[in-house]
């Protein structure tokens, strides 16, 4: 669950674009300028995560990420994931697209449930894919931002074998020249081998916990929907540069066959809960 940790920390980063359609008279750059300038910034913090996904177990970690743009192609980490937009672009419509890259870990194995833990270990996913968004800015204020995202990612390694669809759509404003808030939402969809490899209980896994859990082949399709809240608070300088402190909040729910996983339904819960603190330093 690490690279939900860092997720949050990821979405925490993009305060920096809150001038993308403000006027100059505010005091903030213009569109172009910030639309020009080179910016880099770098976050790290504590979350609060589950074991797994899908577990009932909770524990703090470490986490970090990193955002920037250079000669107008941005890009960012999200979790253990970078993605690259490679269209720049200001004014009240915006689009973006670029490849993303990244890896997907088994934290089943660093579970604390007795029973979890002792099932085969899966392999670790490499994955690849694109993404591509549009956003609409100054809807009801000079700063606001809605922005629209879909990410593809396949596996392309030899562990899942299979292609994730997650479309999100997320409305952020600054508040003050301080102060930013984003709201956003979203849902994942996985084939029926990405739900076998992850949820389901194999012959293997039921020798391994002892006959604990009960063979289980789930079906593919909507794996969950989600919902965050994040705060970004500017200690020095404003939300353009300098050092800030951010927190986020996380709801997640499983659905369909996800959620009557036996490693879900015996021994976890549907309802997933992620929070995230740390300090962001924007140059």
């Amino acid at each position: 669950m690490r690279p939900f940790a860092c997720s949050a920390l990821a979405a925490c980063l993009s305060s920096a674009a809150l001038a993308q359609s403000g006027p100059a008279s505010s005091g903030l750059p213009s569109p172009a300028d910030v639309a020009s300038r080179d910016t880099l910034t770098v976050g790290a913090g504590a979350a609060w995560i589950p074991d797994y996904e899908g577990s009932n177990d909770y524990r703090l970690v470490p986490a970090g990420a990193v955002r920037g743009k250079y000669r107008g192609i941005s890009f960012n980490t999200n979790g253990t994931y970078l993605y690259v937009d490679l269209l720049p672009g200001n004014g009240k419509l915006t689009f973006d697209a670029g490849p993303i890259i990244g890896l997907r870990f088994d934290s089943r194995r660093r579970s604390d449930d007795p029973v979890v833990s002792r099932m085969v270990r899966r392999k670790t996913a490499i994955e690849a894919g694109a993404f591509a968004g549009i956003s609409f800015h100054g809807l009801v204020d000079a700063y606001d931002s809605l922005s629209f995202r879909l990410d593809v990612l396949h596996d392309v390694g030899n562990a899942h074998k299979s292609t994730l669809f997650d479309p999100n759509v997320s409305f952020s404003t600054p508040l003050s020249r301080k102060t930013y808030v984003s709201l956003s939402g979203g849902a994942e969809f996985v084939s029926r081998k990405y739900a076998d490899y992850y949820f389901g209980v194999t012959p293997a896994d039921v020798i391994a916990t002892g006959g604990a859990l009960p063979l289980y082949d789930p079906r593919g399709g909507m794996k969950n929907w989600k919902t965050n809240l994040l705060v970004n608070q500017s200690i020095t300088g404003d939300l353009l540069g300098g050092l800030s402190i951010f927190g986020l909040g996380q709801y997640s729910r499983l659905v369909g066959d996800f959620k009557r996983s036996p490693i879900v339904a015996q021994r976890g819960n549907a309802n997933q809960w992620l929070g995230a603190v740390g300090l962001a330093y924007t140059w």
